[in-house]
């Protein structure tokens, strides 16, 4: 496979456009093959089981009233969806940005993808603030944080990126899918949008709210040393993935604006330019996959209520291997005492759903210790 590909320019992703130039780039698709291949399959294999399971915890959790789960539930539902697309990007990648499949394919995938991208963002932003306002203003939202609200909230959220991004299904590609060069007045414009509106306010958000928690959870004296630490760690690491995952993308899009802006919207410099840019620009977006992967570790395993879940399986888990074992061993010695594992009264059947007590007198809701 060569290094460079010839690239036609037209209309880019985020705007519609009429016009289509008759240059040609060379784009260097080959430098960044195995690394997106790399990544694309890593999360997929990890992102299936994780966001599943994450997905029934929650589902779990929100069937008994918490209005967190909602927010996780939605969450983990828009990551599978997502996750679930990316061994069509494995299969462009290795035909050298070439789509293999139907036009309308493409375009369902590359909604999806954009879709998943601010769809998480938006959730964490929820996330966050639900957090924010159980802990922070715990005594003062007690008994007024309701699921309705939630769903009514995640409702909005995806009918809202979704209507974004519609007009992906009116636009044209060519072979490549969705990766035309260079851009016009509205796609940077709309690159300026994303910076702000997709990025840097819901940082904002995200940074502000888990400053507060950080603060609460420090004056709390309801809490021991090592649950403050673990409960610092988790809202700095928040911020970190979020950093991480979304902010290299979002700095290469507003470049790219700056860029069109100072060339006045010239063609040839700034199809040049994103030529330059354009390996740094899609190793970027890759590592906004990895947040399908980050989300279920950050916001389910350390949430109090789905630990328990899990502890509760793993223990359910292994009573049935144990009694199972045990059992076994005493048929082989032909034992008159030996019970069948599926006996009523000797059964190892998974408990009913753990119901954790409240939180105590300033513990904020959902920030207890709890262990296996």
């Amino acid at each position: 496979m060569p290094g460079n590909a010839t690239l036609e320019t037209g209309p880019a992703l985020g705007a519609l456009s009429t016009g289509v130039s008759s240059h040609t780039w060379n784009v260097p698709f080959n430098d960044s093959r195995v690394f997106l291949v790399t990544v694309y399959s890593s999360v997929c294999v990890l992102g299936l089981p994780a966001n599943c399971l994450t997905a029934w915890l929650t589902l779990l959790q929100a069937r008994q009233g918490h209005v967190l789960a909602v927010y996780l539930f939605c969450l983990a539902l828009c990551e599978l969806l997502y996750v679930s697309t990316l061994p069509l990007w494995v299969v462009y990648i290795q035909h050298g940005h070439r789509w293999p499949l139907s036009p309308l394919a493409c375009k369902v995938t590359a909604y999806i993808f954009f879709c998943n991208l601010y769809i998480s963002i938006l959730f964490l932003c929820c996330i966050s603030c639900d957090r924010f306002l159980a802990v922070v203003y715990a005594l003062e939202t007690r008994g007024r944080r309701h699921q309705k609200t939630a769903i009514l909230i995640s409702a909005t959220v995806f009918l809202l990126v979704g209507l974004i991004h519609s007009p992906v299904f009116k636009m044209e590609h060519d072979e490549t899918c969705f990766e035309t060069l260079p851009m016009d007045h509205k796609v940077a414009g709309y690159y300026y949008a994303r910076f702000m509106v997709g990025f840097a306010v819901p940082l904002s958000i995200i940074a502000v709210t888990n400053q507060r928690i950080f603060r609460t959870i420090q004056l709390s004296t309801s809490l021991s040393a090592a649950q403050k630490a673990k409960v610092r760690l988790l809202a700095i690491a928040v911020v970190v993935i979020f950093l991480v995952c979304f902010a290299p993308y979002h700095l290469v899009l507003l470049i790219k604006a700056i860029a069109f802006s100072y060339h006045r919207g010239a063609e040839e410099p700034v199809c040049d330019f994103e030529i330059r840019l354009y390996t740094a620009s899609v190793v970027f977006l890759s590592l906004a996959t990895v947040n399908s992967v980050a989300d279920p570790i950050i916001y389910v395993l350390a949430a109090e209520v789905t630990r328990q879940e899990v502890c509760r399986i793993h223990k359910g888990w292994k009573k049935w291997s144990t009694k199972t074992d045990d059992t076994k061993l005493a048929c082989s010695k032909d034992s008159e005492e030996a019970q069948s594992p599926m006996s009523p009264t000797n059964s190892y059947a998974f408990p009913g759903p753990v119901h954790p007590p409240g939180p105590s007198p300033g513990t904020p809701e959902g920030l207890a210790e709890g262990s296996c």
